[in-house]
This record gives structure tokens, C-alpha cells and sequence, in this order.
């Protein structure tokens, strides 16, 4: 069976604890940084289903100009749970 590309990325969203590191990292490996800014508030806690949040988000691109990553920081709400720490991680 012949190995299918993937036909194009268009946008991948990361949460991160520090955006300038991850900046930095994406940076490092090739990606450019678009554009950096705060979102905030009801209407953008409907999409994400948090409710009032507040979100510090930079948006890198491939060096081709196509694909899109989104790095985001929560600010608000406050994080419940640590994933690396979680009693129900799982283990792959």
C-alpha cells in the first residue's frame, strides 16, 4: 500500500507554560513568528468552553508559509490539573 502524504497542515494549536521559551524552541527549529497578542474574555471562552478566560497566544509559521502553529498560555482559568503529575495519566 503506498505511503500517503499528508495533503496540508493548516493550523495545530500547543498550550504551553512559558510562550517565550516556546517561541524561542520553534524559532530555533525554523518557524518564523507572525504575530503574538491576548485574547480575553465570554465570548472567547465559547470556543474553548472555559467560559471567562484569558489567553496569551503567538502564532508561528513554516518556513514554507503555508502551515500554521498556534501557541497558546493560559492565563485564566487557573490550571486544575498538571497532566505530568495527573494520577489517570497515561502511559505510552
Amino acid at each position: 500500500m503506498p505511503h500517503n502524504p499528508l495533503p496540508e497542515l493548516n493550523n495545530i494549536g500547543i498550550v504551553v507554560q512559558s510562550l517565550d521559551d516556546a517561541i524561542a524552541f520553534f524559532t530555533e527549529i525554523g518557524l518564523t513568528l507572525e504575530g503574538r497578542t491576548m485574547v480575553e474574555g465570554e465570548c472567547a471562552g465559547r470556543v474553548t468552553g472555559l467560559g471567562d478566560q484569558s489567553v496569551e497566544i503567538a502564532m508561528m509559521v513554516t518556513p514554507d508559509g503555508h502551515s500554521r502553529l498556534e501557541l497558546s498560555r493560559f492565563i485564566r482559568p487557573a490550571t486544575i490539573e498538571d497532566h505530568r503529575t495527573s494520577r489517570n495519566r497515561a502511559v505510552l
